[in-house]
């Protein structure tokens, strides 16, 4: 017994490694289950509470038990961390390609673009969109037609149209290959299973997003810019003053500049006034909308201390077409702008507000500052919130904008929608600050991992999307797991039928050999795709192949006269470099696949690596031990 100690403890070690590398898989499932027959109770309460509730405030809330659920459970981040991942194939998830916009990258690149450069622009922008060709070279092309040198926008007066140009390609490769970093980085951040981010031509990216469902969280995720901005708020008087004066241009009405007279505190007040006295005017709301075009937009509490207005979801494109209107744009001053709020608010009847503010162009500070962030839930308002801490920069920056605003309001912005507009209190030194109105930890996470990763370079764009729906995934996971158990029977069944003892041997190998490449895929956090389970599937019938040229050999040392051991010996030794070389060539043809292969192709490798490295452990260490042990005890063992 001694003499088979080291490998039964080698063997039975690997085996106990494997089962508790999987256990965080089977932990996972259970949890999983679990919280749908929570979400699915949480949903029927409502329903029965409430049966016309919205759809979205029903997902909305029920999401909103689901965070807290995983909040208390701690260990379930762990599991599903540990557990073993599926492929996009399996699981489904999304398929979307995206294109950096290299045109909005030459805007932002350009010293002071007058309308000949935006025109040259748009033609670039328009006919890349048609052909190969890159913006860079188009741009080039129409400015030159115009007989406009490069160096009016970019470089300096003494670099030529071609230096420019190469700077220029260098830049927008750089981009791409930025946007390209940045994106796997929040994908690994928000910890999405072995995602496939490919780039593909000059300026796109193709991303797989395993296990991601909602569009729109797959969307914020990727294209948000994450440019974070401090702004502050105009205050109420000027604000409302603005949008009677907007309101009295687009009713056609004759704008008087009242501001002449001096006090500009009493107009505005008086203006306030009159923005809320309209709303209380005994007019029908056709004649409303006609007299107030404006107001019948975006409506303002007459009893609110502040100067924000209720836009409703469907209105905001027609505020838009207003605001860009040429008399609005005169009206409007060139140091301030509207900004909507991040997420809508959802009124009595269900139908969804945007806040509308009024805030400084200029930001006060801006998100290059950051160096760290995170998402948690606030222990005042049991709310999620993203906390985030400056550099020392920044907090003295923060520092005086908070101490020279005391009582003011400051606007967080990111990528241009205002997320909460908290009132100043007093001086903040530390650089600490947060942002508060994400409706759930979700949301809450997906700010933190752009803020982290860091602000693209230029926008992407979506230019197709698909998404694998998880019936379909979980159609193929049971196709998948049938035609492995299937394969397993089968090749079991043959082995045991043509080798008697022998083949019961084998079968036991394989066994382990499958439980081995299950724990090596969890202990890596490996992602588990259907040609992931056609390795293993193939690994089934290389680990048979190796203990067939095993049993051969044997008998034919049994037909020379040997004894079963040195049978035994002799059969193990001899058929070492034949199964060696084989596994070994495969082995290398399994490198060559993952390294130059992409997505599917690499999920197939790798198992079949892995299987071909347990099989070898499981032909010539596990099947060997327990012909060594039957043979040391005398007993028979029979090769069919």
């Amino acid at each position: 017994m001694k003499e088979f100690r080291f490998r039964l403890i080698m063997i039975l070690l690997v085996t106990a490694l494997s089962i508790y590398l999987l256990h965080y898989t089977y932990a996972d499932y259970v949890n999983n289950k679990e919280l749908n027959e929570i979400k699915e109770q949480v949903k029927n309460n409502l329903l029965k509470a409430d049966p016309g509730i919205d759809k979205d405030r029903l997902e909305t809330l029920v999401e909103s038990k689901a965070d807290s659920v995983r909040i208390v459970n701690e260990s379930w981040a762990k599991d599903r961390e540990k557990r073993i991942k599926l492929g996009l194939d399996l699981q489904g998830g999304m398929y979307i390609v995206m294109e950096v916009n290299t045109a909005k990258l030459m805007e932002k690149l350009a010293k002071e673009p007058d309308n000949n450069f935006r025109q040259a622009l748009k033609a670039a922008e328009a006919e890349a969109k048609l052909t190969d060709a890159d913006v860079v070279t188009l741009l080039a092309q129409n400015l030159q037609q115009k007989g406009i040198r490069l160096s009016r926008y970019f470089g300096t007066i003494r670099e030529d149209d071609d230096e420019i140009i190469a700077k220029l390609k260098q830049q927008a490769e750089d981009a791409v290959n930025r946007a390209q970093e940045i994106i796997r980085n929040r994908v690994d951040q928000y910890g999405v299973s072995e995602p496939s981010i490919q780039r593909q031509g000059s300026r796109r990216l193709i991303v797989e997003l395993p296990g991601i469902a909602k569009e729109e969280e797959a969307r914020q995720l990727l294209q948000g810019r994450a440019l974070l901005e401090f702004k502050l708020l105009k205050d109420p008087q000027f604000t409302v003053s603005i949008m009677s004066k907007i309101d009295e241009a687009l009713s056609g009405k004759v704008i008087t500049d009242t501001t002449a007279a001096g006090d500009s505190a009493n107009v505005a007040s008086a203006d306030t006034t009159k923005a809320q006295d309209t709303t209380k005017a005994d007019l029908s709301p056709e004649e409303f909308a006609k007299q107030h075009p404006f107001f019948a937009v975006a409506k303002i509490n007459p009893q609110g201390q502040t100067a924000e207005a209720y836009v409703s979801a469907q209105d905001r494109a027609r505020l838009d077409l207003m605001l860009s209107r040429p008399e609005v744009q005169k009206i409007m001053p060139d140091n301030v702008e509207f900004l909507y709020s991040a997420k809508p608010i959802l009124d009595d009847a269900g139908n969804e507000h945007y806040l509308l503010y009024m805030v400084n162009k200029t930001p006060e500070l801006t998100g290059g500052v950051i160096v760290d962030a995170q998402h948690t839930i606030d222990q005042q308002t049991s709310s999620p919130v993203v906390t985030m801490q400056m550099n020392s920069e920044g907090s003295r920056e923060w520092a005086r904008i908070t101490g020279s605003n005391i009582n003011k309001r400051i606007a967080i912005v990111l990528d241009n929608v205002v997320y909460s507009a908290p009132t100043v209190q007093n001086k903040i030194p530390s650089g600490n600050s947060q942002i508060s109105g994400m409706p759930n930890l979700e949301e809450a996470k997906l700010i933190e991992i752009v803020l982290k990763a860091g602000a693209l370079p230029a926008p992407v764009d979506v230019i197709e999307e698909r998404t694998v729906g998880p019936s379909l995934g979980q159609d193929s996971v049971s196709r998948g797991l049938n035609s492995a158990v299937l394969g397993f029977l089968v090749v079991s069944l043959f082995m045991f039928i043509y080798y008697k003892t022998a083949g019961g041997i084998a079968d036991l190998a394989m066994f382990l050999t499958i439980l081995f490449i299950l724990g090596i895929l969890a202990g890596f956090s490996a992602t588990l795709t259907l040609p992931g389970i056609a390795g293993i599937i193939l690994t089934m019938g290389m680990a048979v192949d190796a203990n067939v040229l095993i049993y051969e050999r044997i008998r034919e040392e049994l037909g020379t006269g040997k004894t079963m051991k040195a049978a035994v010996d002799s059969g193990f030794a001899n058929s070492f470099s034949a199964i060696f070389d084989s596994q070994i060539t495969t082995f290398f043809t399994g490198v060559i696949l993952y390294q130059f292969g992409s997505g599917p192709v690499q999920g197939f490798a790798l198992t079949l690596m892995i299987g071909i490295l347990t099989s070898l452990f499981g032909a010539l260490v596990i099947t060997r031990v327990v012909f060594d042990m039957l043979v040391a005890y005398g007993h028979k063992i029979s090769l069919g």
